[in-house]
């Protein structure tokens, strides 16, 4: 960096730096990865996070700047080089349909001139066209068709990215880290479309900015809010509504507020509610979730700049029972809250600076409560599990030429873990329990630098190294993380690309489902416990295709990941009866075991015109291996997939109809079902006389034998979901009918399996037969929704 900025001060006589920032006309909103360049030059730049952007260039009499993104009309504008300047630019958004919509991520030179590797961006504009499950647009769900990204169970948006599991995505909304992202059990995740601005995946080579996961990086930016005028969108659908309103508080500063909540309770009362035949007993259960976004920025003037910005939301499932002798009240509810202070500085047109301060909370909670009135027994129970975040982290972006874009920062975060709370009183027990682990604080830091490099006209690297930390009560672990990745031109639209990186993770996601359930228990890294660690090495090829506007991605991969964690056989730390109360503890029912991932990723995608899309095609193999598990032998995870396939079109049909299509295939998942039942022997028996004959019984437990884990492979995956818009532009506003259905062709994909027992009876004799049974979840499900934008 020293030797950097003295070169920099020698020749800075003979240079000027032209830099402002990047908005979209009437709203005002900010513009990421608008691409900026001198025209008939090889000078260039590229906005960040926040639409600035800076370009040192050589003096000169005059020249031309462009700045082009896709969907907004190009600026040029004509400056005078004899000073350092300040251009700030709006751009116009474009009528023609088909170029609002013509690409699945922001145009950033080609993808073969581009160093990073393994990313996907998505635009929110697509992510609405999307054929969804009840027609509810979830950006998660759209990952999942992109090649690298499993699917888990039928209907789940849980995220398995080359081999890694739920834990191992960081996932980033303004900076704060989201540590459930899951309504209704997992069928739907939390984050409203209406309220998002960008959403980019990064599989593998990380840029050393980010850590603290081993898989994914899903980073999430929420709308500024317009300073223009009021704007309102909105949806109302099956199982949900939601509502965003948007405008200026007054000529610097502007708000959002973003809201959803489901009416399943509402409609579900009516239909589920029973009244008991036989006594006055009525049950009442009911689920309902709701998130709300909400932001607001104040713009202090070309140097600084502030925002303010939160999600809070929540999942609350409760069955309730009442008879005139008894009352029994039972619930599961769970939910997220983040906050966001961010301060954008400007120290100079070349260095800008972002400080965060961080808030997280994620808590879950069993309750139950039951009295009888007529023998005055009570009993009442809770258990609790909560994780807070408090934290700061400090970027910078440098930009000391057009050959250099240097990025460097720290963070430091304050973890507060609750693993179990559990509480039992009444009188059905002698005397109360109250079981509290004791909470765990923990501090993880990080130092990051990195350079993306023009080394030739030809060959373009980013290059970086975060140091991480993690202090315990007792220990410190210190971990260095080397990263790289390089794209080498060979033609003028055909790279080659190479990326390396080593990821440390130090917080876990303890799950005997993998369903991504609440249930799930988030603990730390400990003195016993190592945190985990992976490499990653990935290589690719990368070719654009200008006159069809097609581009093409083959990329493969080789993780490596040690210390990953799982339960120990029959082991849960959800044990809510009591016992051991005082000596059960995680790290006693966890061991650590280490595991592979290694396959190759085939994307190929239309971005422009009435028609476009991708197809996606995934190659893989990933393998787990613990000391304490299926007898030290490696196994598939349940959740390895050998062939996994998605095809995604949208065409515009005209201006008014849009019509849009997905089919995904994925090999089944692995499970482990017993291969044999028997009756064990007891000394409990009992002897019974009949028709002058004696007959002798033992009682035993029935007995399932198993053979290797996850040996058995489940029946493969494939649905089709199609859907229709309508659109029509009216004075004041806009309205899309929307029909889609899910399922198509109504294949039953297995949810689960089961082995039940069928008995037959033939000429007198009884005959039990075992039989393993398949069980679906969704069938054909037609949907409908209205949305609106004023």
């Amino acid at each position: 960096m020293l030797l950097l900025l003295l070169s920099l001060c020698v020749s800075a006589q003979d240079r000027i730096t032209i830099s402002g920032y990047v908005k979209e006309a009437g709203s005002q909103e900010q513009l990421p990865g608008v691409n900026v360049y001198v025209t008939n030059t090889p000078y260039g730049a590229v906005t960040n996070t926040y639409g600035f952007y800076s370009l040192t260039i050589p003096k000169s009499d005059s020249v031309t700047i462009s700045y082009s993104f896709v969907g907004y009309e190009k600026a040029e504008r004509r400056a005078l080089l004899n000073r350092d300047l300040q251009i700030n630019v709006l751009l116009s958004t474009i009528t023609q349909l088909e170029e609002v919509t013509v690409s699945a991520r922001r145009q950033e030179d080609y993808e073969s001139r581009s160093a990073q590797m393994s990313q996907i961006e998505i635009p929110i504009s697509q992510i609405k066209k999307i054929p969804a499950f009840f027609g509810e647009k979830d950006v998660l769900k759209v990952l999942q068709l992109m090649p690298g990204v499993q699917k888990g169970t039928e209907g789940q948006t849980g995220l398995y990215v080359r081999g890694g599991g739920p834990d191992q995505n960081l996932i980033i909304l303004d900076d704060a880290v989201v540590y459930n992202a899951n309504h209704l059990f997992g069928f739907f995740s939390i984050f409203n479309s209406d309220a998002l601005r960008s959403v980019e995946l990064t599989k593998g080579g990380f840029p050393a900015r980010f850590g603290g996961r081993l898989s994914s990086v899903l980073e999430m930016n929420m709308k500024e809010g317009a300073k223009d005028k009021l704007h309102s969108e909105g949806g109302i659908g099956l199982i949900s509504s939601r509502l965003t309103l948007e405008g200026p508080i007054s000529k610097k500063s502007s708000f959002l507020v973003s809201g959803r909540r489901t009416y399943i309770d509402f409609f579900a009362k009516p239909l589920i509610a029973q009244q008991q035949k036989g006594d006055d007993s009525q049950v009442k259960p009911g689920y309902y979730f709701y998130d709300l976004n909400a932001k607001m920025n104040y713009d202090f003037g070309q140097k600084d700049k502030l925002y303010v910005s939160g999600y809070f939301g929540r999942d609350k499932f409760y069955a309730n029972e009442k008879s005139s002798t008894s009352e029994t009240r039972a619930g599961l509810d769970w939910g997220n809250a983040t906050a966001t202070l961010r301060w954008n500085h400007l120290l100079n047109q070349k260095l800008f600076v972002n400080t965060s301060f961080i808030f997280s909370n994620f808590n879950f909670g069993v309750s139950s409560y039951s009295k009888d009135d007529l023998d005055a027994d009570e009993f009442s129970l809770r258990y609790d599990s909560r994780i807070r975040d408090l934290g700061i982290k400090t970027d910078f972006d440098f930009f000391p030429s057009t050959k250099h874009t240097i990025k460097f920062g720290a963070q430091a975060t304050f973890h507060k873990f609750v693993p179990s709370a559990l509480a039992i009183a009444g009188s059905f027990i002698d005397t109360p329990i109250e079981r509290a682990v004791k909470a765990v604080n923990t501090l993880e830091s990080g130092l990051y630098i990195e350079d993306t490099w023009q080394a030739l006209d030809g060959l373009k690297m980013n290059a970086g190294f975060r140091l991480s930390s993690f202090q315990t009560e007792t220990k410190n672990y210190v971990r260095p993380e080397p990263r790289f990745s390089a794209a080498l031109r060979l033609a003028r639209d055909f790279s080659f690309k190479a990326s390396y990186a080593q990821m440390n993770q130090y917080v876990h996601l303890l799950s005997n489902t993998g369903l991504g359930l609440p249930t799930d228990l988030w603990v730390p890294t400990t003195d016993r416990i190592a945190p985990q660690q992976s490499k990653q090495v990935a290589l690719g090829l990368a070719k654009d295709l200008e006159k069809p506007g097609i581009t093409l991605t083959l990329e493969g991969y080789y993780k490596v990941m040690d210390n990953i964690l799982n339960y120990r056989e029959g082991s849960s730390f959800l044990s809510i009866t009591g016992e051991n109360a005082n000596e059960l503890t995680w790290e006693d029912n966890v061991t650590s075991g280490k595991g592979w991932s290694y396959g190759t990723e085939f994307l190929i995608q239309k971005k422009t015109g009435k028609f476009s899309g991708w197809i996606g095609y995934t190659l893989s193999w990933t393998k787990w291996q613990f000391p304490e598990l299926n007898f030290g032998k490696t196994f598939f995870p349940r959740y390895d997939r050998r062939h996994d396939l998605s095809v995604v079109g949208i065409y515009e049909l005209n201006k008014r109809i849009t019509l849009s299509a997905t089919w995904v295939y994925g090999t089944g998942n692995a499970l482990t079902l017993p291969v044999s039942r028997f009756t064990g022997v007891t000394d409990n028996f009992y002897t019974n006389s009949s028709n002058g004959k004696t007959y002798t019984s033992w009682f035993g437990p029935r007995v399932n034998e198993y053979g290797e884990k996850n040996s058995f492979r489940a029946e493969a995956f494939h649905r089709m979901d199609v859907a229709i818009q309508f659109h029509k532009k009216k004075k004041r506003h806009e309205r899309t009918w929307e029909f889609g259905i899910y399922n198509l062709y109504n294949r039953r994909n297995p949810f689960f399996y089961d082995i039940s027992e069928d008995t037959t009876t033939s000429a007198g004799v009884s005959t039990t037969k075992s039989t393993l049974k398949r069980y679906s979840l969704f069938p054909f499900l037609p949907s409908f929704s209205y949305n609106f934008k004023f």
